[in-house]
């Protein structure tokens, strides 16, 4: 066991694995000499040369068009989207090829690739370097996300992703790079994709996040326990597959459910828990399903105190569960 930063745990990942399988190739914008614009790919260039760690144009849809080339002629890429926000110009190509591979071609062909994709508020990022994108990619059959929120998690989670014989975007959230630090597992851990985790058990009512809000939704738990409510925190960390039994188990022991995440409300993924919660465990509950979101603006503001506004924090979501519970 070994205490790391979140950025290092994904280093030590990706440098374990192209090691490990000398198929891997990562490809992105800057990934090589300058190793990244956050430093996750620091020293790969140097351990595996050009033909496997590749600078590529300032453009998505070739990135991702180029990887999946690559995956059809038995190569395991892990291209990098500098910011989500600019993954748009690749959607048709993730879309409509990457995530349909398999089921287009018969399962003839499959399309083994992690698309590792920093993503999320908080930094000062403003409007084009903020954005959280995961309820876009969530709709599309045949891909599979993960947003993990804790070092161990962070490395295991993207093990998994390259070892996985689909498409997995993997979400990082650039806040968490050099924020937040924990234990990780010596050894090659693979945390499986799919199941959630129980961070903190309670009885009054369970909190569901992933990524940033996980964090802040552990320290909402502290100051509620203080106050003698006990929340259950949850970790989604696999957005799809979803762990429903996971859900519906931590809803059956607390009868309440608030779902946090910053994206915007409207169409966000929190939606999807909450109807899920309400089609499949409404016997279980004694309040409605209650999503804390990022407001409903085009994005995240640059000035401190209209980011601050919108960004979830502790504060913010203990005044929500306290609702949710008065109920």
């Amino acid at each position: 066991m070994a205490d790391k930063r979140y950025l290092d745990a994904i280093h030590d990942a990706l440098h374990e694995e192209m090691a490990r399988d000398g198929r891997i190739v990562v490809l992105g914008e800057d990934v090589g000499r300058k190793g990244g614009v956050f430093g996750v790919t620091e020293g790969l260039y140097e351990a595996y040369g050009e033909a496997r760690v590749l600078d590529t144009p300032l453009a998505e849809s070739c990135i991702i068009g180029v990887a999946l080339g690559m995956a059809v002629n038995g190569l395991i890429p892990v291209p990098e989207i500098q910011f989500a926000d600019f993954i748009h110009p690749a959607f048709d190509q993730i879309l409509s090829e990457v995530a349909r591979l398999r089921y287009r071609s018969n399962n003839d062909y499959a399309c083994p690739m992690a698309i590792r994709v920093p993503y999320g508020g908080g930094v000062h990022g403003a409007l084009y370097h903020s954005q959280s994108i995961e309820a876009f990619y969530a709709h599309v059959p045949g891909l599979k996300i993960v947003a993990p929120a804790t070092p161990d998690d962070a490395k295991g989670l993207l093990k998994a992703a390259i070892r996985d014989p689909d498409p997995v975007m993997y979400l990082e959230h650039k806040k968490l790079y050099r924020s937040v630090r924990g234990d990780v597992r010596d050894g090659d851990h693979v945390v499986p994709i799919g199941p959630a985790a129980v961070r903190r058990p309670g009885r009054d009512l369970s909190i569901f996040a992933y990524g940033l809000m996980l964090h802040e939704a552990l320290a909402a738990a502290e100051t509620l326990a203080k106050e003698g409510v006990e929340a259950e925190v949850v970790d989604v960390r696999t957005i799809k597959p979803l762990d429903v039994t996971t859900i519906l188990a931590s809803v059956e022991r607390t009868n309440r459910a608030l779902i946090v995440h910053e994206d915007n409300r409207f169409g966000g993924f929190g939606a999807e828990i909450a109807a899920t919660i309400a089609e499949e465990g409404f016997g279980f509950l004694d309040a409605p399903p209650t999503r804390l979101c990022g407001p409903d603006v085009p994005g995240v503001p640059f000035s401190t105190p209209l980011e601050n506004w919108f960004m979830l924090d502790a504060e913010k979501i203990a005044a929500a569960a306290r609702n949710v519970v008065a109920y």
